[in-house]
């Protein structure tokens, strides 16, 4: 017997959690967001152009081409060594063990201080793929922050974030709305994971955690500075095994920050472009989720359903995550396809916001899974007209529907 669910119920839900401000809200995004944003050769928005931040796997190639002769073979040779689960930060995690465990003894010809140059090079290079700006007109990234700080809340909205770039930043200091990355100061400004673990600053300030680092983060005697601009990526994913306590600190502050936060009591964590193949938030999620059943997580995926099953995994176990899918969703630990029920009244247009055909479908799917589709929504949830609400631009309107690669690896 089939299951089916309803999605204009759950979003009818969604939506009105959203406008009220009440709850206390956290994001994750993942390698995926970018990709819902696509620009062309000038820098400006456009259906056909090219993805602004490459995905995991584009990412992976374009970091390891072009490394020098003895690099690209140890590269290789880790590589295959990993197999099907080889991305940019699994090579990356690898050499910066080699990196601590040779010494002189060399493997694939590089010794220790080959690999401390492989990691160097390949990190330069990230930093050169990952250091886009955001076009000029409103995008999904404007729009999501304009949700974020337009409307008052007891509670600050917390992103959690696995990429290195700062689009986010931004786009918060574009709409000049205040936010807090857990570093302080002014000419250097210095990590401070007192702040992080305490709650102390008004909720009108966002709060934004780069949980495997970000460009603009150097290593500095006495601790990790950020100010370095875009060229800076010596901190971009450093594995978790870290060099020493100084290096470690950001990283296990902001793992313990996500778990805090969704160990706190009604929490509703949204995540978008994150392909739950993370292993580590993945241990955070499940644990955080076994001791509070008063928290919720909704993952919005742009894949079909079979094609998700990391999310469905923990789903499965932990009913209080559910997944949204293109073609169904599993929801109270309960695997269905979508099935719309009738038209309410007044409802078309709001459903039209989640509800639709996609660039690569010919009937009607679930299009939460696109970031710019996700930001979309959020920024609609307090609009009482939507037939008269304006696009913020027409070349956004058209990237919802545009070619969005999925990424597989957040």
């Amino acid at each position: 017997m089939d299951t089916f669910h309803n999605p204009d119920r759950f979003m009818s839900d969604l939506r009105q959690i959203l406008s009220q401000g009440r709850k206390r809200i956290g994001l994750l995004i993942g390698a995926g967001a970018p990709l819902a944003v696509r620009v062309g050769d000038d820098g400006q928005l456009s259906a056909k152009g090219k993805a602004l931040i490459p995905g995991v796997e584009e990412l992976t190639r374009l970091a390891l081409d072009g490394l020098e002769d003895k690099q690209a073979a140890a590269a290789k040779s880790i590589r295959d060594d990993l197999g099907a689960n080889a991305n940019i930060e699994t090579i990356l995690s690898k050499v910066r063990l080699l990196q601590q465990a040779l010494g002189k003894t060399e493997i694939a010809g590089l010794d220790s201080e080959g690999y401390r140059q492989l990691g160097q090079a390949i990190c330069e290079k990230i930093g050169s793929l990952v250091a886009a700006t955001l076009p000029a007109q409103r995008n999904a990234y404007t729009e999501l922050v304009s949700w974020v700080s337009g409307t008052q809340r007891p509670h600050a909205i917390e992103i959690f974030t696995t990429n290195y770039d700062l689009l986010f930043e931004e786009a918060f200091e574009r709409a000049r709305a205040p936010y807090f990355d857990g570093f302080s100061g002014g000419s250097a400004p210095f990590f401070d994971p007192v702040t992080i673990a305490g709650d102390d600053l008004p909720a009108r300030w966002s709060r934004l955690w780069k949980l495997h680092g970000s460009l603009g983060w150097a290593l500095e005697p006495g601790g990790v500075v950020r100010g370095g601009g875009r060229k800076a990526a010596q901190l971009v994913y450093p594995d978790h095994l870290k060099y020493d306590l100084t290096q470690k600190q950001p990283y296990s502050a902001l793992f313990e920050r996500l778990k805090q936060f969704l160990l706190t009591p009604d929490t509703l964590l949204l995540t978008s472009g994150f392909s739950f193949r993370d292993a580590h938030i993945c241990a955070v999620l499940d644990e955080a989720l076994a001791m509070n059943a008063n928290a919720a997580v909704l993952a919005f995926q742009f894949q079909a359903l079979k094609n998700e099953e990391p999310a469905c995994r923990i789903a499965f176990d932990r009913p209080n995550l559910s997944v949204y899918a293109s073609d169904g969703a599993v929801i109270g630990g309960v695997r269905g396809l979508w099935r719309p029920g009738e038209l309410p009244k007044n409802w078309a247009e709001i459903r039209s916001t989640f509800w639709g055909k996609r660039w690569d479908s010919e009937s009607d799917v679930f299009l939460l899974g696109d970031f710019a589709a996700f930001t979309r929504f959020c920024a609609l949830s307090q609009a009482t007209d939507l037939a008269s609400a304006k696009p913020a631009s027409e070349g956004l309107v058209e990237a919802i529907g545009a070619p969005v690669e999925s990424a597989k690896n957040e």
